[in-house]
């Protein structure tokens, strides 16, 4: 197995587990949130919790799916043009999307600089910047998904592309 699939490998088994924790994580806190409310004693906090979990496992889970290859794309685009341009399209599509994830990540860590010393309003021990440290974290992960997966990517595009169709029908099976 060559490097860029080893590691490629690696993040992908890491940020399964991210994800599997979290939303073992976000379900026992909006199951602890429903019983103390039917118990009459609510915590305040775990609507908040809850919420910014969700979040986080947007961020972590979009960058698995990057990883995977699962993220939301247009293989049907691909898939009709023609074959000398396939790669070209391809290699574009790329671009965008990590130009898009640099921005996102960028302007990530403005907010985070922004909120230096902001609290959680339900959990004041708890920072914000430690909160939505999950935008630019999470678009490196996808930005270092997306590029360990590039040699991938450029080998559909030049075998031709993915058919949607076949791909959903092996999906069903």
């Amino acid at each position: 197995m060559d490097l860029v699939k080893c590691v490629r490998v690696g993040l992908d088994r890491i940020l399964a587990m991210i994800v599997m924790i979290l939303v073992l994580v976000i379900s026992a806190v909006v199951i602890l949130g429903f019983s103390s409310r039917l118990l009459g004693m609510p915590f305040s906090w775990t609507g908040e919790v809850a919420g910014i979990g969700l979040a986080w496992l947007t961020f972590y889970g979009s960058a698995l799916a990057a990883c995977r290859g699962a993220h939301i794309g247009s293989p049907s685009i691909q898939a009709v043009v023609p074959p000398a341009w396939r790669v070209v399209v391809a290699l574009a599509a790329e671009i965008i999307t990590i130009g898009f994830l640099v921005l996102l990540a960028w302007t990530g860590m403005q907010v985070v600089q922004i909120l230096e010393g902001s609290r959680l309003v339900s959990l004041p021990a708890i920072s914000q910047q430690l909160t939505q440290s999950t935008v630019p974290i999470g678009a490196a992960l996808f930005i270092l998904a997306e590029l360990l997966r590039l040699p991938e990517t450029l080998e559909e595009a030049r075998r031709g592309g993915v058919d949607p169709i076949e791909e959903a029908e092996d999906d069903l099976i």
